[in-house]
């Protein structure tokens, strides 16, 4: 499997979904992450189809970025290469009515298609509050996203792994750099994890794998090689083969 990251920058684009399942093999899916403005994030003008002003409040505007994304990632979900739409939301998203309307609205518009959630703002999984999300994600048949990242910053994620979906469960490795939401993308990126680091984790592992159909274990630790060498390590922990790894 892979990441899209691109399709958060830019709308996707339906030939390259059809290229990308014509050219992987049986059993290959994809993650796909939503379009910025899908999920309240800004997105610049350049990337906006047709002209249309990067406007979320506009009800057209909404509907018709929301048309152009489905038609990019369908290729995928036709030949069954799409793991997930992946909603990567801000850290100003926070847990109250407003949000779980957006929620709503986007279980609405992805209905069909495997959908992922990951919060950025940590009052969504803090203990007292914890069930109340899992139930929400679980109405709606989304995917939570569990999150290893820096555990001492007021916007850290506690690292939960709550099962809301019987189908798939998702786990990203940030890194745990301590210039998370304040340095440059190396230096919240290029983070090495330790193998006692990523040992810690295989209790949770074990036992997501053990509660769904499927389980993406991603990293996000994306500059150099560092996201390599911490797969290479997981997949050595995990006792699986590299070819093994990338089987379903």
């Amino acid at each position: 499997m892979v990441e899209v990251d691109a399709s958060y920058y830019a709308l996707p684009a339906e030939r390259n979904s059809r290229l990308w399942a014509e050219r992987t093999p049986d059993g290959f899916v994809f993650d796909v992450k939503a379009f910025s403005l899908l999920t309240g994030h800004p997105a610049r003008r350049a990337v906006m189809p047709d002209g249309l002003p990067p406007d979320a409040s506009d009800p057209g505007v909404l509907d018709a970025v929301w048309g152009h994304f489905a038609a990019g990632v369908d290729p995928l979900r036709r030949a069954g290469r799409l793991g997930s739409v992946l909603f990567r939301f801000p850290p100003w998203f926070r847990p109250g009515t407003r949000a779980e309307e957006f929620l709503a609205a986007t279980a609405r518009r992805t209905q069909g298609r495997p959908v992922a959630v990951e919060f950025r703002h940590p009052e969504w999984w803090q203990e007292q509050r914890a069930e109340e999300t899992r139930a929400l994600l679980a109405r709606y048949g989304m995917a939570a996203v569990g999150v290893d990242m820096n555990r001492t910053l007021p916007s850290s994620i506690p690292p939960v792994t709550p099962v809301t979906s019987s189908r798939l469960s998702v786990v990203r490795f940030h890194g745990r750099s301590a210039a998370w939401g304040t340095g440059s993308k190396e230096e919240r990126f290029r983070y090495a994890y330790d193998e006692s680091e990523l040992r810690a984790w295989m209790p949770r592992l074990q036992a997501l794998a053990e509660q769904v159909d499927q389980l993406h274990v991603l990293f996000n630790n994306c500059c150099g090689d560092a996201a390599l060498r911490s797969a290479e390590t997981m997949t050595r922990l995990l006792g699986l083969s590299a070819t093994a790894a990338a089987e379903p």
